[in-house]
């Protein structure tokens, strides 16, 4: 005879499990239902403008500009071809501006100028003139000056002698005047010892009134 099936006991466990499964089944579905979060867009704030300062940091080159430096003007005279003003390019020295005055003349000397040195504006090159005669206190010792004449000087008779004894008149100068007078015949007038080459107008102004020619 068939034993009767007791539902009590395995009934209940049937019901524990499916409403364990009913719960978790209605946890799934409210956690995928759940709102989800949106994000927040950010507000996109301008560049700051250059402040002062960092313009400063990073300043502009003005251009600059070099000025070209004035050329020299220099009175060359003495034993050169063409005596006179020249224009030369600043920094140039004395042998550029005895190229610029054509050069040396025939059998002339440079003498004691040094080619080598800077020229200045306004200055005067005398090319081959004697050193300046020293006066009688710069004198090397025991050495005697010569005696200044008492009459002016004949420039048309005075010997190599005659014309040492004239102030600043030197062996060199001395023996130009003869070659001028021999070369040009007879002074006409004491102006012409101004032709003479190493005669300007300072050293003109210191013999005129101490030589004179005969007609």
């Amino acid at each position: 005879m068939l034993e009767r099936w007791d539902p009590g006991i395995t009934g209940g466990r049937a019901l524990a499990v499916v409403a364990v499964l009913a719960a978790l089944a209605s946890g799934v579905l409210l956690w995928a239902s759940r709102p989800e979060p949106q994000p927040v867009p950010l507000a996109s704030t301008p560049p700051e403008p250059a402040s002062a300062t960092t313009l400063q940091a990073h300043p502009v080159a003005a251009p600059t500009t070099t000025p070209s430096a004035d050329p020299l003007v220099v009175h060359v005279t003495g034993d050169v071809r063409t005596p006179g003003i020249v224009t030369l390019p600043a920094g140039s020295r004395v042998a550029d501006a005895l190229n610029a005055a054509g050069g040396l003349r025939k059998n002339g000397k440079v003498g004691a100028v040094n080619l080598a040195r800077k020229l200045t504006d306004g200055e005067q090159v005398i090319v081959g003139s004697e050193a300046p005669v020293l006066p009688p206190a710069l004198s090397a010792p025991g050495a005697s000056a010569p005696a200044a004449p008492t009459a002016p000087v004949d420039l048309n008779t005075a010997t190599l002698d005659q014309l040492q004894q004239l102030p600043g008149v030197g062996p060199v100068l001395a023996q130009r005047i003869l070659d001028h007078r021999a070369e040009h015949g007879s002074f006409r007038t004491v102006d012409q010892l101004q032709d003479v080459t190493g005669i300007g107008e300072r050293r003109f102004a210191d013999l005129k009134d101490k030589v004179h020619v005969t007609g």
